[in-house]
């Protein structure tokens, strides 16, 4: 176990403090910043994804930051491949890579590996899948699946969209039951690395507050002009994975509705604010689900985290 390579995962729901935390620790030496961000892979995509500027990223190089354009799609399964060789290389300079971000889905896919053999994403069936929700509705898609999975049925709900359209892709390519095959298939689990989980959990209240401050900055500083800029450039649809990202999805259905009176920018902008908090609930919902089997250190302030972390540096 001593061949272990540490690696550390600093995470939280979005607007916790995580990244400021990350670069402070940067500055002390020796370690190297992955980003955990499943829209700061976006290229353009900017000020709705708080992502670094470019003079902090200067400052504090951050891997998986601008891979791919807002047209493309980013998996799990191609998060674990591409951190599982950054770490390495990081490792292989002498260096402890800290892996940072919200997207709870990719570290829990690092820490426990992907079941290894189902279907690659068939974008032809998932074309059709949301066609039928689209004309008859996602109670009667939510109760195909219940019909084929019954135990994907219990796990998921008839919101999780996303989740519905994975499991009856998978069936439609296999036969099985996603849950089915979940069950039977090895894990790749990452055994030469020791993990060290920590969580930047503020109290709720508190949190509100800063996603709040956050996105008043955001539309201050251009973020429905981002958007426009980025349907001139890309051929973009609210489809695209990119484009159901929190605040993104809002603004585009304010720019396909027209109407940019006084009152629809307020709902736009309520509507985002409650799509960011939705994302933190469900955030710290995914950290409570991680805590039941893997052990993390959690904190309500970036002070303490400081302090927790201090002996990878002293």
């Amino acid at each position: 176990m001593s061949n272990q390579l540490p690696v550390i995962n600093l995470m939280g729901p979005t607007a916790s403090g995580k990244t400021a935390l990350a670069c402070e620790l940067y500055e002390k030496g020796g370690f190297e910043l992955i980003s955990v961000d499943s829209a700061l892979v976006y290229k353009d995509m900017d000020i709705g994804t708080a992502k670094p500027t470019k003079a902090e990223q200067e400052l504090y190089p951050h891997h998986l930051i601008d891979i791919i354009s807002p047209l493309e799609v980013y998996s799990a399964a191609q998060f674990v491949d591409d951190a599982s060789l950054l770490i390495d290389q990081i490792h292989a300079k002498g260096k402890t890579p800290i892996l940072v971000g919200g997207t709870m889905l990719y570290f829990k896919a690092l820490l426990e590996g992907l079941s290894s053999n189902l279907p690659n994403a068939d974008q032809a069936i998932r074309d059709e899948i949301e066609a039928k929700a689209e004309s008859e509705g996602w109670d009667v898609v939510y109760a195909d699946l219940c019909a084929i999975d019954p135990l994907a049925g219990q796990k998921f709900n008839v919101s999780d969209k996303q989740r519905i359209i994975r499991a009856l892709e998978v069936y439609k390519l296999t036969g099985q039951p996603i849950t089915q095959l979940q069950a039977e298939q090895p894990k790749n689990l990452p055994y030469r690395y020791k993990f060290h989980n920590y969580a930047l959990m503020p109290d709720r209240v508190e949190l509100h507050k800063r996603i709040e401050q956050r996105l008043k900055i955001m539309w201050d500083i251009g973020f429905l002009s981002e958007v426009e800029s980025l349907i001139e450039k890309y051929d973009l649809n609210e489809n695209l994975p990119s484009m159901r990202s929190v605040g993104y999805r809002q603004v585009l259905d304010f720019l396909k509705n027209g109407d940019r009176s006084h009152n629809k920018i307020a709902e736009m902008e309520d509507k985002a604010l409650f799509a960011t908090r939705q994302l933190a609930k469900r955030q710290y919902t995914w950290l409570r689900s991680l805590q039941k089997t893997h052990t993390i250190q959690t904190f309500c302030t970036v002070k303490q985290a400081q302090e927790d972390l201090r002996n990878f540096y002293d």
